[in-house]
């Protein structure tokens, strides 16, 4: 989606049901012609799930510290309109099986860390990708063909995954399944060579500030296939963008902000600039005029380092920003830290509400711009880009009341 011209991004829904229905085809004849492509054969089928491996051991597939899925019970959070339906799913919310495969022969496809065994079955928990309904939507079928096969000799543990190059996507499922790797396996000798998104700098940074910038990586790509002795392959923390509190806690335990970091509370306003069709705020000028009245300081977190959006975001008592990646950094607030979130009606998120609540004495309200009645439950929610056109008033009277709140006013 991110990569249509800004002009055609309001188009996406529409591009991603052909792609998808294209996928679909393409992977029906691949699948028919698997024996003339050898080692480059696209899976013959998938496991669904992890118990699934057990019906397949000539796999050899291992499946290590498995920790079933759970309910996840939560509260609505407040918000204007009152209980929009996005947020008042609780009841629905699970937290994900926990797990890590050992995946003898494995290969390990693109950028989306598609896993496929050495029997040809394509992993499916552990190789999703957005907006598709089965695993035979997923893209590594479009070209009709795996990459070229590089093979490597000893372990190698995948963390690259869908999103990986988001930096929403790569704080909380590909760091952490370090983390679930590390619970599900113990002590491994030597050290795994990790497969890792490390084109932009940030993703390099982030992986040593972490403490794991000593292990030898291979760089995701979308033209990469690569067959190791054995895959290591860690469940997806936050696959079901619930922000799961183990997640959340590793990060905040392994990104940490510098000790000379300035402590003095901040209240940040968090820019996504003026291009339009970027989910921008767009009456913006009047709405910083009144923050900046009110003490704020406005964050464009993409002009930042990754440790200087740790140490910023660490001081904050309040965030107000439209719904957009920069609010990853939620996961470094403090406690306490009090988050107005403004949407446009045609597309709410819970995935920030969600790392906030395991934020401990964090208040988080969100503000939703246009008529939200026009897209009830079941609405696609997809206009993903779709500018937000919120009264600044309407803000300002928000982060008033919160702010009296906050200092007892």
């Amino acid at each position: 989606m991110s990569k249509l011209p800004p002009r055609l991004q309001p188009l996406w829904p529409f591009a991603k049901r052909v792609h998808r229905l294209l996928t679909f085809a393409v992977g029906v004849v691949a699948r028919r012609l698997r024996r003339l492509l050898g080692e480059r054969a696209v899976p013959r089928g998938a496991v669904a799930t992890v118990e699934g491996w057990a019906a397949h051991p000539d796999a050899g597939v291992v499946v290590h510290g498995l920790q079933p899925e759970a309910p996840l019970v939560r509260e609505a959070p407040a918000g204007d309109p009152a209980g929009h339906w996005v947020f008042s799913r609780a009841d629905r919310a699970l937290v994900p099986p926990s797990f890590c495969l050992e995946v003898p022969g494995g290969t390990v496809v693109g950028d989306t860390g598609a896993v496929i065994s050495r029997t040809g079955l394509l992993d499916a928990a552990s190789s999703p990708y957005f907006g598709t309904a089965s695993w035979r939507e997923h893209p590594l079928f479009l070209r009709g063909c795996l990459p070229r096969v590089r093979r490597i000799e000893g372990d190698l543990l995948v963390l690259a995954t869908r999103g990986s190059a988001n930096y929403y996507h790569y704080l909380t499922d590909v760091l952490p399944r370090l983390g679930v790797y590390a619970e599900a396996v113990a002590d491994p000798d030597p050290a795994p060579t990790i497969l890792v998104p490390q084109g932009r700098g940030w993703q390099r940074t982030l992986l040593e500030i972490a403490g794991y910038g000593h292990l030898p990586v291979v760089e995701d790509a979308p033209d990469l296939a690569v067959r190791a002795d054995r895959l290591f392959v860690p469940s997806i923390p936050n696959v079901l963008e619930n922000a799961p509190a183990s997640t959340v806690a590793w990060v905040r335990e392994h990104l940490r902000p510098r000790p000379e970091a300035d402590p003095r509370p901040r209240r940040l306003y968090v820019t996504r600039g003026t291009q339009p069709n970027s989910r921008r705020v767009v009456r913006e000028a009047e709405l910083w005029a009144l923050l900046e009245a009110r003490g704020f300081e406005k964050v464009e977190p993409g002009g930042l380092s990754p440790q200087e959006q740790i140490d910023v975001f660490s001081a904050a008592e309040m965030i107000v920003g439209p719904h957009g990646a920069a609010l990853t950094n939620l996961l470094f607030a403090p406690a306490g830290v009090t988050v107005v979130e403004l949407f446009t009606a045609s597309y709410v998120n819970q995935c920030y509400w969600s790392i906030s609540r395991s934020i401990p004495g964090a208040h988080y309200e969100y503000l939703v711009d246009g008529d939200a009645a026009c897209h009830g439950p079941g609405s696609a929610m997809n206009a993903i880009l779709a500018d937000i056109e919120i009264d600044p008033v309407r803000v300002a009277a928000t982060v008033d009341r919160l702010l009296a709140a906050r200092h007892g006013a």
